[in-house]
């Protein structure tokens, strides 16, 4: 019993030796296996690192290249710019000194003209001392037979003489001074015309344009019955809201639109154009389309005067003013568009106030300015260039600018230059062929009648129809009107022509009396 359980003791000692070296064989193969399992995902992953850190590389360099492109892109793109900013700074440097040039060659031809004059006055000035040594001795020479044939004394002498001398000078200065002046006039004249020629060459624009009627061209003539609508409503409630006539007859494919006011006539025209593309022509229709029309005109004004300004370089315009400038657009003057005729005074001013050396700004503000009070209501009463010189004060115009608006008719004293050269460019705007639009028939038909009917008045010399007819020059004989009865002639004339003549705007009418005292040295 004992043996037996030794035996079973051994046996089952045996089976736990054999299960632990089984077991530590089994370990030890599952670490190899493990081993070499972790060895194989450690190179996978050492391989994927590789691959990874290969593309990251790849596109690194790529994202290098890349952004060094978007770099050298942009540098050339600066590059660019500055050239193209350098080449702008070149040109208007190179301007700038042909302006120079031009001026200096200016400085040069009156500093020969100044140094010729010098050379003329010193050559007088040794005239009159010659002249003057010449009567020194005359005056020893009459002292001495003076003394010897009448007996006068010395004193006596020389009062004779100092009086007959004071009498030779005055009339030798007299007549040196009225060729200076003469001189001086002829050389200002000069002067003039010339500011005013380099002026007008900077400057030459189509001003015309249509002042009474528009034309809206339809596809078909089945589109009038439409627009005029059954029993006429749609037509009655076109005309009631833009304050426009519609024409509508038998011309094929177009439609006429009348008014005096060309703001109206535009936004009739536009309205008119919007309705027969939209095809829908009732009352409401029209009321909403004319209304929406009516505010796109206003910010259509707002930007044509913005771009006028701007184009002009103006700053501190009050947008009220910017607005008026607008309207101009849509204002014309025998058949002559104020816009365009503005813009134009403004470019003559700018030239004169350059060559007389004053502020070009300044003189393009009033040039530009000038007409504004055209632009205002129609039922504002008065001369437009007072409403113009109002309207400019009140919205903070320089005094300078309302003086210039004010006299550029000559209603107001000018009280600097720039008042005469708005002046004088507004009149070379308006004067210069082409500038206006007039049948030449009726034109000169009109200015004859002119001419005519102050003529036919008693006492009345000459008469001139000048400044495009809106100005008569009537020149009287002094002997057979005074200095009242010319006030007199002045309303006749007025009168007259309101009665028998039709013409826009309004006629100055300029009742000239002269004197001349004439009379001949011999």
């Amino acid at each position: 019993m004992l043996a037996s359980e030794i035996i079973r003791l051994g046996i089952s000692l045996g089976f736990i030796i054999i299960a632990v070296i089984t077991a530590f064989f089994i370990m030890r193969q599952i670490n190899k296996n493990y081993l070499k399992s972790s060895r194989y995902t450690a190179r996978k992953i050492i391989e994927e690192a590789k691959v990874n850190a290969e593309n990251i590389r790849r596109q690194s360099e790529m994202d290098i290249k890349e952004k060094l492109h978007q770099e050298k892109l942009k540098l050339e793109k600066d590059l660019s710019d500055s050239r193209k900013d350098i080449e702008r700074v070149e040109k208007r440097l190179r301007e700038k000194e042909h302006l120079l040039n031009l001026k200096d060659n200016n400085l040069a031809s009156r500093e020969s003209e100044l140094l010729k004059f010098q050379r003329e006055i010193g050559t007088k000035e040794k005239i009159i001392k010659a002249k003057t040594e010449r009567l020194d001795q005359l005056i020893n020479v009459q002292n001495q037979r003076l003394e010897r044939i009448a007996n006068l004394s010395v004193q006596d002498a020389k009062k004779e003489l100092l009086q007959n001398l004071e009498e030779q000078v005055q009339f030798e200065s007299a007549q040196m001074i009225r060729d200076m002046k003469e001189k001086a006039k002829r050389e200002a004249d000069n002067q003039a015309r010339e500011i005013i020629i380099n002026a007008m060459q900077r400057c030459a624009l189509s001003q015309v344009s249509e002042t009474t009627v528009s034309v809206v061209n339809i596809a078909t003539d089945e589109l009038k019955g439409r627009i005029i609508g059954r029993e006429g409503r749609n037509i009655r409630a076109f005309e009631a809201l833009t304050g426009v006539e519609v024409i509508i007859d038998d011309t094929p494919g177009a439609i006429i639109l009348s008014a005096f006011d060309p703001v109206r006539r535009e936004i009739a025209r536009l309205s008119m154009e919007k309705l027969i593309a939209d095809g829908r022509i009732h009352q409401t229709r029209i009321e909403e389309i004319v209304e929406k029309t009516r505010n796109e005109m206003d910010n259509i004004i707002m930007n044509t005067g913005e771009a006028t300004v701007l184009e002009f370089g103006l700053s501190g315009v009050d947008n009220e003013l910017v607005k008026h400038i607008g309207r101009l657009k849509y204002r014309t003057s025998y058949g002559q568009n104020m816009l365009l005729h503005s813009k134009e005074v403004a470019i003559l001013a700018n030239g004169m106030a350059q060559e007389l050396n004053l502020d070009p700004m300044l003189a393009k503000r009033a040039g530009l300015l000038h007409d504004i009070g055209k632009a205002a209501d129609i039922h504002i009463e008065g001369p437009h260039a007072k409403i113009g010189a109002e309207l400019a004060s009140k919205y903070g115009e320089d005094e300078i600018v309302v003086n210039s608006i004010a006299a550029h008719h000559e209603e107001e004293t000018p009280t600097s230059p720039y008042a005469f050269i708005t002046a004088a460019a507004d009149a070379i705007s308006g004067s210069r062929s082409g500038a206006r639009r007039d049948n030449f028939e009726s034109y000169i038909n009109r200015l004859q009648s002119l001419e005519n009917i102050a003529v036919s008045f008693d006492g009345v010399e000459k008469a001139y129809a000048i400044q495009a007819g809106r100005e008569m020059r009537v020149m009287v004989q002094p002997e057979k009107i005074t200095d009242a009865q010319a006030d007199e002639l002045a309303r006749k004339i007025s009168k007259q022509i309101q009665s028998e003549l039709k013409y826009p705007g309004q006629i100055k009418v300029v009742v000239i009396r002269e004197v001349r005292a004439i009379d001949y040295a011999k």
